[in-house]
Formats: structure tokens, C-alpha cells, sequence
């Protein structure tokens, strides 16, 4: 299909560049016909006025000279259209592959994509389905055992509602016309809401949060989407930390960027996976896959980079596996 393409484009920008060549040739073609003519006629009339012997025995043939001279330039200009034909074949097939390449890897994206929402949304379904089925044939469930089913599949009702609610998220973050609604926010809210929304996970690992808030910082952009992007890389440093350890949050300023500093002492992340971690449902093999304490999607980094985007925010991860994880988000004032 990309080839298809690839080569119908070509095919439509040769002719483009070969019209607007012909066309040329064609003019030029024109016009060196006429000026041939006047030039040779012009110097016939000036031997003949020179020397009047020839008129009356004409050596001399204005209409061959004519014929032969536009015949050379016919000659010149065919040939000049099969040079422009070759580089310019070769320019539009360059240039259709470029063009394309883009909508090639979007499209080959959107097929991943849905490839991958499809795989998520039928793991819940058919557990759903299994146990319903089992539940219905099995007439001999007791109350508690139905009970046990119902509970099951709300799990897996909250894990569907968990992944529609993501993907509306990263529609709404695609719009546009999400920037109209900007205005001034207090970073250190930022933080303090992120930490709140966050400190339960943290308390249940015994994970203490370190964060200074005397620096006060503001930005431009919406704040409960700066609050979500705080909250998905606390949760992520959270998750992926062990008991008693801690996670602190520094804010510093470059030149007129503030900077917000998330730095954990997890498990890390492996350097092969760190080009990859934004991409919609990875998940690393070492520290994304869903156990009992990490039921995710591998969406939220995805929906991190898309607000980050929006807001102009540079995100710098680097990490080191069994030694943490350190996110530094430079927002670039516009």
C-alpha cells in the first residue's frame, strides 16, 4: 500500500515538473524558431546587399538554414527533457517518500494502536464472559461464590472504565483548543495537589515523599492537566519503588525555566527501554509489567508526554536499574 502510494505520488509530481517543463521547452521553442529565422534572414539580406553577384546566383540557403537550426534546437530540447525527466523521476521519488513516510508511520501507529486497545479491552471482556458463563452453567454456586463472580467482574468493569477514561483523556489532550483555556498557575499548588492525590499509594509502601515548598514558582497552562502529569510520574515513582524507601520532589529555576525535579530510589529503568517509555501501551519488561501493584495500561507516560507537549515542557528521565529513576520537567515559558 506505502509503495502504491509512494509511486502514484511520484508519478503525479513527474508530471507536475515535466508540464511545467514541456511547457517551457515549448515557449522556448517558440520563440528560438522565430529569432533563428529573423537572425538568418537578417544576415541573408546583408550578403545579398553586400555582395549582389549572389542574388542572382544564390550560393546561399536562408530556408534550409532555417529548417536545419530548428531542427538542432528541436534536438537540444529533447534532449534536455530526458535529463530533466531522469533527475527530476528520481527528485519525486525522493520527495514522495518523504512526504509519505510520515503518514506511513502515523498509520503503522494507529494500527498498533488499535491492535493494542483491542487486545486490552477483550482480556477484561473475556474474563467477564468466562465467569459469567461458568457462573450461569454451575447451578449449584451458593450465594458467596456468586458473590465472588460479581466482584471479579466489576474488577474488570473498573479496568475497561480505567482504559476508556485514559484514551478520552489523550483525545481531549490532542484538541487544539485546549490552550485557549491557559492561564497563570502556582507550581507549588502543583506539586502540593500532585502529593496529596498520590500520598495514600505512598503510605501504603511506607514510601515517605520528601518536598521543600519555600520555592514558589509559577507557569502558564491548565492546572489540573500540570496536576496529572505531576501525579502519573509520582504514581510511577511510587510504584515502582520499594518499602521504606523515599521519593523527593525539588524545584529550581534556568534562567527564566522553572524546573520541578522527581527523583525515586526504585527499580529503574533498563537504558533500552527508556526511548520507548512514551510510547502508547509499552510497557517494560522490567518495570511495566502489570503485577498486582501495577494494573496499568502503559498509557500514562504516553498521556505525561502529550500534556507535557501541549504546555511546552521538556522531559529529561534518566535512570539506573536497583538505583532509581530521576525525572526533571523544564518548563519553557513561551
Amino acid at each position: 500500500m506505502f509503495k502504491a502510494a509512494v509511486i502514484k505520488l511520484t508519478f503525479w509530481y513527474l508530471a507536475i515538473v515535466m508540464t511545467i517543463s514541456l511547457f517551457f521547452s515549448i515557449a522556448v521553442y517558440n520563440v528560438g524558431t522565430g529569432d533563428i529565422a529573423k537572425g538568418i534572414k537578417l544576415q541573408s539580406e546583408r550578403i545579398y546587399s553586400s555582395f549582389p553577384v549572389f542574388e542572382t546566383n544564390p550560393i546561399l540557403d536562408p530556408a534550409k538554414d532555417i529548417k536545419d537550426e530548428d531542427h538542432n534546437l528541436f534536438i537540444r530540447l529533447a534532449f534536455f527533457n530526458l535529463i530533466v525527466l531522469f533527475f527530476a523521476g528520481l527528485a519525486s521519488y525522493w520527495l514522495a517518500f518523504k512526504t509519505l513516510e510520515p503518514i506511513e508511520e502515523a498509520h503503522e501507529q494507529q494500527k498498533r494502536f488499535t491492535a493494542n486497545v483491542s487486545h486490552e479491552l477483550r482480556t477484561p471482556l473475556t474474563a467477564i464472559r468466562m465467569e459469567s458463563e461458568v457462573g450461569l452453567i454451575n447451578s449449584e454456586n451458593n450465594r458467596d461464590e456468586l458473590k465472588a463472580i460479581i466482584k471479579s467482574n466489576l474488577e474488570e468493569v473498573e479496568k475497561l472504565e480505567f482504559l476508556i477514561n485514559n484514551l478520552l483523556k489523550l483525545s481531549k489532550f490532542e484538541a487544539e483548543e485546549y490552550q485557549k483555556n491557559f492561564k497563570e498557575v502556582n507550581l507549588n499548588e502543583i506539586i502540593k495537589k500532585s502529593i496529596s492525590i498520590t500520598q495514600k499509594l505512598a503510605t501504603s509502601k511506607n514510601i515517605k515523599i520528601k518536598y521543600d515548598s519555600k520555592k514558589i514558582y509559577k507557569t502558564i497552562g491548565d492546572e489540573d492537566s500540570l496536576v496529572q502529569l505531576l501525579k502519573i510520574f509520582l504514581d510511577n515513582a511510587i510504584k515502582f519503588s520499594g518499602s521504606k524507601s523515599s521519593i523527593e520532589i525539588t524545584q529550581s529555576k534556568q534562567n527564566s525555566s522553572p524546573i520541578i525535579n522527581i527523583k525515586d530510589m526504585g527499580i529503574g529503568i533498563n537504558p533500552d527501554d527508556l526511548e520507548h517509555i512514551f510510547d502508547r501501551f509499552y510497557q517494560a519488561d522490567n518495570a511495566r509489567t502489570k503485577t498486582s501493584e501495577n494494573n496499568g495500561f502503559g498509557l500514562g507516560l504516553s498521556i505525561a508526554k502529550m500534556i507535557a507537549d501541549i504546555h511546552n515542557i521538556n522531559i529529561l528521565i534518566s535512570s539506573k536499574l536497583k538505583e532509581g529513576t530521576n525525572v526533571k520537567l523544564i518548563f519553557n515559558q513561551k
